[in-house]
């Protein structure tokens, strides 16, 4: 008897037991219900952003063991890294200018800020009658080649000739081909070459970028590449930046790529910042999508084939 009245009792209490401790069971799939829909929410009013980023963060392959090399909030006097050189110069026969030591250098005391400063009004003055539909333009002055939407127009063809010494000013003009010579003359100590035998070629061109969905193949910037593989006349490449990483924009560092030891080490730009590497594949590169802003930077070669120089447009 004892027994039969207790039972009732327990499953009585059982039962109230189990919906209690149902209450914040349902709470909580209440609330992660909520959760999941203001997260969906917000994914799809940002859908394009969000697609837009991962698509460029893929694509740039940065997904990777990354080492920042210089910072852009330090001022660099001279910092290099010595690397074994590539196969890729064995064929070629250019004595006294042909890399025998490999490597990458990055200096901040080799162009002022006001130099650079009046370089990047140069570049952005040029730039603004023309411009990509993507995110990448071009503008080479020896050519006139710039970027116009989908396409490349003759920047001398579209300014008025009579307007062309207001346009480009001499000032300005005359530092773009000094900085061209003083690079080259560094590349030169550097490397131990004779400088006499080491010439400006073509392409050399500034370069803006911004965050603007790609349209055509020249709108893909981030592609991991080789210098050399895309120019065959390059043998030393070096880089002029015309606007400072973190504050002018977001994204856009220049990404050495090792493939020996499976790493990669990043340059911040930075106003009047110049970088100059061998050309071969030791030097394979990429430069990470720009997220905002607009990054400016000055892409200057040099070959050891005199066929190859660069006569400049006056």
């Amino acid at each position: 008897m004892g027994t039969s009245k207790k039972k009732p009792a327990n499953r009585s209490l059982k039962s109230t037991d189990k919906n209690t401790d149902d209450k914040p069971r349902y709470l909580s799939l209440t609330r992660i219900a909520i959760c999941v829909a203001l997260i969906s929410a917000v994914i799809y009013y940002n859908k394009d952003n969000i697609k837009i980023y991962i698509t460029d963060l893929i694509k740039s392959d940065i997904i990777n063991d990354t080492e920042t090399f210089v910072y852009s909030n330090e001022f660099i006097d001279i910092k290099f890294n010595n690397i074994t050189c590539s196969t890729d110069y064995i064929k070629e026969n250019y004595p006294g200018c042909l890399p025998t030591i490999c490597g990458r250098v990055i200096t901040d005391s080799l162009v002022t800020i006001e130099e650079a400063t009046l370089l990047r009004n140069l570049a952005a003055r040029g730039l603004s009658i023309g411009g990509s539909s993507g995110g990448a333009s071009i503008l080479n002055l020896n050519t006139g080649a710039l970027s116009y939407k989908d396409k490349f127009i003759d920047i001398y063809k579209i300014i008025d000739s009579n307007k062309h010494d207001e346009f480009f000013k001499i000032e300005e003009l005359n530092i773009y081909k000094e900085l061209k010579i003083r690079i080259k003359y560094k590349i030169s100590s550097h490397f131990g070459l004779n400088v006499k035998k080491l010439y400006l070629t073509s392409p050399t061109f500034f370069s803006r970028i911004d965050n603007k969905p790609s349209q055509t193949l020249h709108d893909e910037y981030w592609h991991k590449h080789v210098d050399k593989f895309t120019y065959e006349s390059f043998h030393y490449t070096a880089l002029l930046y015309l606007s400072d990483y973190g504050t002018d924009f977001n994204g856009g560092r220049f990404i050495f790529d090792d493939e020996l030891d499976s790493r990669q080490y990043a340059i911040e730009p930075r106003l009047g910042r110049v970088s100059f590497f061998t050309s071969g594949s030791e030097n394979s590169h990429h430069v990470e999508p720009v997220s905002s802003g607009i990054r400016y930077a000055v892409t200057i070669a040099f070959s050891c084939d005199s066929t190859k120089q660069l006569i400049e447009n006056s």
